[in-house]
């Protein structure tokens, strides 16, 4: 039987997460998800537009990680809604997120600790919030 709310909330609703655990995931969640309004928005231009209304200051703005990790996904055409990219740039943060969705879809690896060891050979180089953009992205249903 369902309980009070459950029949109060529509059938067509979707349950999103209040939180991603990073705010970079959050933004790369709303890059996609944004209204365009007829507009014509690049990947580049979606992810500032949605980094400027998580992170208010310049500082978080401006780190090029997670912004390479879910740009360089849409060139490769793999975050729906989002036509991929003929004249894409190579960049490791593109490499490092291209291979974690592939990670992700044999099932072996499923932390950003895991995904983030396999992708860089565990070469002991820091984490940069990319495997939190691949992830937000691939547990909200949005990797094509």
């Amino acid at each position: 039987m369902a309980s009070t709310a459950q029949l109060r909330q529509p059938a067509t609703a979707v349950a999103y997460p209040k939180r991603m655990a990073n705010r970079y995931g959050e933004a790369a969640l709303m890059a996609v998800r944004m209204e365009l309004y007829g507009k014509a928005l690049s990947p580049a231009e979606r992810w500032q537009d949605a980094v400027r209304k998580v992170y208010p200051t310049p500082a978080g703005q401006k780190k090029n990680a997670p912004r390479a990790a879910f740009v360089g996904l849409c060139e490769a055409g793999l975050v729906k809604g989002i036509s991929a990219s003929l004249d894409s740039i190579g960049n490791r943060n593109k490499d490092y997120a291209v291979a974690a969705v592939a990670l992700l879809r044999a099932g072996t690896h499923k932390t950003v600790t895991q995904l983030w060891s396999a992708v860089t050979d565990a070469d002991g180089s820091e984490h940069a919030s990319q495997m939190d953009v691949v992830l937000a992205l691939w547990k909200n249903g949005l990797i094509a």
